[in-house]
């Protein structure tokens, strides 16, 4: 708390100083009552060029006819659209058995690992990011199946940035038609804004173990407490999933964590430099997956499906803001170390597209679950 206020005062100072003002006369009395400013207004973001997936460059991949999804076991590098029409496990069917959903939150008062932060407005001087506490509120809603047994370890999946009714429909069709293991799924919602500064920043752009620690540390044994199920410790029957910051975090859990989580799903994945605060061994964020983590390391048991659209982010304030090449880029690499990975470039596609996912989720989750059991598991 001290650190924090101290940071958000020296920043103000400093604010002061690079614009000119003399601090004494900041703090000077008015002569006159002081008219409140107009609220700045933000230019509006370009939008995204369309990206064509044979540029020099790209990784090489088989075009699908329009409205194919990738065939379910095969790794390698794909190109859809541009129609995205919705798989038919998207949508509730007839006599299908449906999984029970509850519903919970999580306080920031009760974490010691998230107690919670929020950025100052207007409090950034030359890429200083300054920050105060703040409360937070958590949504959680956790998906159980009606082929779960009581007392039976339960794989399970951990999604970001929920709940994600979506996930649970499309899970009620596969599992119905054991085409992926009985899953339990656990959707959590981020802690609030966005980008370097934010709670969500703080916890999904950040390259460590931490966010993993506290889903494992302050949720999963609430849900088994509250809802009476076992969740499994075997690495193979845990998946994260996740699209844009909350995608990178999905790969973050199981890269720092691969004791705890083998298979991977992303959507526009940020494997770009969003990482606050700065870290000196991973100077580029998650950058530095394709550009020196994955390259430079043994390769870790982790499977992992992503997509990335033709109109995906892209910023060029710096070189480490390409949301489409940094895919691309992971794409490249993972191939080179011998990963079980795929990756489909969409075309007709934005930033974590909805049509995008409604055409292919059904696909991604059978192909990350790929090589684990579907029979229930025992007790």
């Amino acid at each position: 708390m001290f650190r924090l206020v101290c940071t958000a005062f020296l920043i103000t100072l400093l604010s002061n100083l690079t614009i000119g003002i003399d601090p004494a006369i900041a703090q000077a009395p008015a002569q006159a009552p002081a008219q409140p400013a107009a609220p700045a207004t933000r230019p509006a973001r370009p939008a995204p060029p369309t990206r064509d997936p044979n540029t020099a460059g790209f990784v090489t991949a088989k075009d699908l006819p329009d409205g194919a999804n990738a065939p379910v076991k095969a790794d390698g590098n794909f190109i859809l659209g541009p129609t995205h029409n919705p798989a038919p496990e998207m949508t509730v069917q007839e006599g299908v058995p449906q999984g029970t959903v509850y519903d919970f939150t999580m306080e920031s008062t009760a974490s010691k690992i998230y107690p919670g932060i929020a950025r100052e407005p207007n409090a950034v001087v030359r890429m200083v990011i300054a920050t105060h506490p703040a409360p937070y509120t958590r949504k959680v809603a956790v998906y159980v199946p009606k082929q779960y047994v009581p007392g039976t370890a339960a794989p399970f999946l951990i999604g970001a940035d929920g709940p994600d009714r979506a996930l649970f429909t499309a899970l009620d069709n596969l599992i119905a038609q054991q085409r992926v293991p009985a899953m339990i799924a656990i959707s959590i919602g981020n802690g609030g804004s966005d980008a370097q500064g934010s709670e969500r920043g703080l916890e999904y752009d950040t390259m460590s173990g931490l966010y993993a620690e506290f889903v494992e540390k302050e949720v999963l044994p609430l849900v088994e407490k509250q809802y009476n199920v076992k969740l499994t410790k075997d690495p193979d029957g845990r998946a994260t999933m996740g699209g844009s910051s909350g995608g990178s975090c999905a790969l973050i859990m199981a890269w720092y964590h691969p004791e705890l989580y083998h298979r991977v799903l992303t959507y526009s994945g940020t494997y770009v430099n969003q990482q606050w605060p700065l870290n000196p061994e991973t100077p580029h964020g998650a950058w530095e997956f394709h550009e020196h983590l994955i390259p430079n390391s043994p390769v870790k048991p982790i499977r992992l499906w992503m997509e990335v659209g033709d109109r995906d982010n892209l910023s060029t304030r710096d070189d480490f803001h390409d949301w489409v090449l940094a895919n691309e880029n992971m794409a490249r690499v993972l191939a080179a170390k011998g990963y079980h990975y795929q990756f489909v470039f969409a075309r007709n596609a934005g930033h974590t597209d909805r049509t995008v996912k409604q055409q292919t989720l059904p696909e991604a989750l059978e192909y990350i679950w790929q090589g684990y059991p579907v029979a229930s598991p025992t007790k």
